[in-house]
């Protein structure tokens, strides 16, 4: 997440230093761009409400991608900077711009996310039917506790609680406080916690676990899952299952995914991207030079900021890579929580592709815009803040409706979680295989936003801008961790 080279998220953040230092870079720039340095005065040396709002006043004001769309808010109205935060881009959120893109997180946690990929959990990412009051597991961490426990994609946890004598049914936490209610009653994200869990595993046997969280490594590439070559009649597709952007290791992952493909003669992909909410442009930038065999030096896709910083606007080629093809032919798996890098790579393919390209499953989040990170160091708070938008080589970024209002081909399919990821007969991966073969399919009805709106909101926030929940969504916290930024459901 960060500035200039951002529909997702590059991470060059700018040090403010909380006791009247000046600016500076604090988190290396994890690909070409430029680190901004604001101008304003040295916030006050405190960590109080007033100083955050007196720092989150000038990034917004110098550096915020629609100045237009900024409100000046009675300060006394709001109890902590999220909320102030969210008051002052509300302008830019009712016109679809800023749906609680701008927000503020842990300079520390965030840091060892992206350095390590480290996080504190069971390592699950949980989805709940909002009708039914059922809450399922649709991925698990091999490294994590909850893997370890037989949590995997398809288990269905009934009960939780602190210990065997205070379980409650999930139902009974949905009736009583929504997908709040259940969020709270796992517990922090923090190693040491423990919860017992009752579940039904796939194949119907019931579990009751005491789990605790640790910390685990966040694998973008699933050593079971996450590169596959799948066989469809004679046709060889290269699976890609990439479950984030936001750890650094991910684009040498990649590497390694890309050479399996080039050494098989690999054109046609699919690539999975149903659960990744985005992460470091970085990555994103490799992905597409991983694709970009013939096209080094042409135009992978383009960062522009606000008029004001024009000069700051940033051109990304494509670049050689040893294990790079050249696909002729790809299905992109979205859903409501796919965002930001994951749309970048799928919108700059586009002027290369043509009519080859499809998205596949439902309709991505839409959200063309990245964030710049702007540190007060000493409160140890990063603000997240728009500063740029991302268009690919034709000049197209406007998908704030989705990649199925810009794509030209949709396939919509079911996310069918009691098959396994990488399974062909899994409901969008079999979709995605019938496009790459020519064969029909239905398509994603278009304009609607609201479900892909709501897969990355919490409860709370879709009740402040009158949204609906769909029957299925991830489960959020009130206020995610970084970790769970990047990847809705996370716990």
């Amino acid at each position: 997440m960060t500035l200039a080279r951002s529909a997702l998220s590059l991470v060059l953040a700018v040090q403010l230093a909380a006791c009247g230092g000046g600016g500076g870079s604090s988190v290396p720039p994890t690909s070409g761009g430029v680190t901004p340095t604001p101008t304003p005065t040295p916030p006050a040396s405190t960590c109080g409400l007033t100083a955050q709002q007196n720092f989150a006043d000038q990034v917004l004001n110098e550096w915020y991608l629609f100045p237009d769309l900024l409100a000046n808010v009675n300060r006394a109205s709001v109890t902590n900077i999220d909320d102030y935060l969210d008051a002052r881009v509300a302008p830019a959120r009712a016109q679809n711009r800023d749906r609680f893109f701008t927000f503020a997180t842990s300079i520390a946690q965030e840091n060892a996310l992206i350095n390590s990929g480290s996080s504190a959990g069971f390592g699950i990412r949980l989805s709940f039917d909002n009708a039914n009051r059922r809450l399922f597991v649709v991925e698990a961490y091999e490294g994590a506790s909850g893997f370890a426990a037989g949590l995997d994609r398809g288990s269905e946890i009934t009960a939780v609680g602190t210990s065997a004598g205070t379980l409650q049914t999930v139902s009974s936490l949905f009736a009583s406080g929504g997908s709040q209610a259940v969020s709270d009653a796992l517990g922090p994200s923090t190693a040491g916690t423990t919860r017992v869990l009752r579940f039904v595993q796939p194949g119907g046997t019931t579990l009751e676990r005491a789990i605790t969280k640790t910390d685990f490594a966040i694998d973008p590439v699933s050593d079971r899952y996450g590169a596959l070559i799948l066989n469809d009649g004679a046709r060889r597709v290269g699976y890609i299952n990439l479950r984030t952007f936001i750890v650094a290791d991910a684009a040498n992952q990649l590497r390694t995914a890309y050479g399996q493909f080039a050494a098989q003669g690999v054109t046609n992909l699919i690539l999975d991207f149903r659960y990744n909410g985005g992460g470091l442009v970085s990555v994103a930038d490799t992905m597409g030079d991983l694709m970009g065999a013939g096209r080094v030096g042409q135009v992978w896709s383009r960062s522009v900021l606000r008029e004001s910083k024009a000069s700051l606007n940033e051109t990304r080629l494509f670049r050689a890579e040893a294990n790079a093809i050249a696909p002729t032919r790809v299905a992109v798996i979205t859903s409501g929580s796919s965002a930001s890098a994951s749309e970048l790579v799928a919108n700059s393919l586009m002027p290369y592709l043509g009519n080859n390209i499809a998205v596949v499953g439902s309709n991505s989040f839409g959200k063309p815009v990245g964030q710049s990170g702007f540190d007060l160091a000493a409160c140890d708070l990063r603000l997240r803040v728009v500063a740029a938008k991302t268009v690919n080589a034709a000049g197209q970024g406007e998908y704030f409706n989705g990649l199925a209002s810009v794509v030209p081909n949709t396939c919509r399919a079911g996310d069918d979680i009691q098959r396994p990821l990488g399974d062909p007969r899994e409901a969008s991966i079999a979709a995605a295989l019938d496009f790459l073969a020519g064969r029909a399919c239905t398509p994603i009805s278009g304009g609607t936003t609201s479900d892909a709106f709501a897969g990355r909101l919490t409860q709370g926030q879709a009740e402040r801008v009158g949204i609906d929940l769909p029957d299925r969504l991830p489960l959020q916290p009130r206020r995610p961790t970084p970790a769970q930024h990047e990847l809705p459901g996370l716990f």
